[in-house]
């Protein structure tokens, strides 16, 4: 496999934590058979994991992600640092603290980026596309959508995905994010370490 190729591939599962063969050969530009003989290579090598998933009558489908050894061939030092330190503080306070210190700082964050903008004047669509530049600044892939007077905020891919699976506490920084501009607490529908391929926030139009 080329280096350009394998790099593709890694970087698409980097974006979307959850694929199928057909994404990925679409993602990457290349043939679905093409892509399980890369996919085949990197999973030997231990960069990327498999897993059944069933999706109506049938057999199931395979599902790829990165492992942590894949996440490591991205310039992603700190993430052995904090989870280190997200080890010590989880082991020294109880779990109630450390779930109000990301609540704390996801609000410190959100009053930080809004000092500047006056949210009551804005509607709910406004202020909701405020925060979709606001989840991309902080590394998310987000699409805003709306159904029926109601909206929903898609995540595809959440920067805190590996440090989440041990620390499942970090969530609520997004979805504190999300009720500050909201006004409002968001429902969480999907869930990426539930399984899902996504996080999905319904916010309901008041």
């Amino acid at each position: 496999m080329s280096n350009n190729t394998r790099g593709r591939v890694l970087r698409s599962l980097l974006l979307n934590q959850k694929r199928t063969v057909n994404e990925l050969a679409e993602a990457v530009g290349i043939n679905p058979i093409s892509v399980r003989h890369h996919l085949s290579k990197l999973e030997a090598e231990g960069l990327i994991q498999s897993q059944e998933e069933r999706h109506g009558v049938g057999r199931p489908r395979l599902i790829y992600s990165l492992t942590n050894q894949g996440m490591e061939q991205f310039p992603q030092r700190y993430l052995q640092l904090t989870l280190r330190l997200l080890e010590q503080l989880k082991t020294s306070l109880p779990e109630k603290v450390l779930g109000n210190i990301f609540r704390e700082v996801a609000e410190g964050i959100a009053s930080d980026l809004t000092q500047q903008i006056d949210l009551e004047k804005l509607d709910l669509k406004e202020r909701l596309e405020i925060l979709q530049e606001v989840l991309v600044s902080e590394g998310f892939t987000v699409n805003l959508e709306e159904d029926e007077g109601n909206f929903f905020i898609v995540e595809a891919s959440c920067p805190y995905h590996h440090v989440g699976e041990d620390y499942p506490e970090i969530c609520v920084f997004d979805r504190e994010l999300i009720a500050h501009f909201a006004a409002s607490s968001p429902e969480r529908i999907e869930c990426i370490l539930d399984g899902d391929k996504q996080c999905k926030y319904l916010i309901k139009r008041n």
